[in-house]
């Protein structure tokens, strides 16, 4: 369950920034590295640099976290959950998207 959590950070941190170069009108590269997206969003919004540590640590569950044989840590997913957060709180800024609704508790 843990494996699949992380995928999926890396698949909305990737989704997210290829949203991003597609509204900048520019290619959208068939990558799932997410520091090369990154750098390619760099050019047009450089605050988008200090998501380069999360980007990193997010690219290797796009293929890694699918497959059997290694069993994350507790806090691993926690740190990718924090990290998918804060990516898709930027690329929403830079979408132009509202904030989310707080959530209810």
């Amino acid at each position: 369950m843990r494996n699949l959590v992380c995928f999926h950070c890396q698949q909305l941190a990737e989704k997210y920034l290829k949203a991003v170069l597609d509204q900048l009108g520019q290619p959208i590269p068939k990558t799932h590295d997410l520091g090369k997206l990154l750098a390619e969003i760099a050019p047009f919004y450089s605050t988008v640099v200090h998501l380069k540590r999360g980007v990193e640590f997010l690219t290797d569950f796009a293929v890694d976290a699918r497959y059997p044989g290694g069993r994350l840590k507790k806090r691993q997913v926690e740190t990718a959950l924090r990290w998918a957060e804060r990516i898709r709180l930027e690329c929403r800024t830079l979408l132009g998207l509202k904030p989310p609704r707080p959530k209810k508790t």
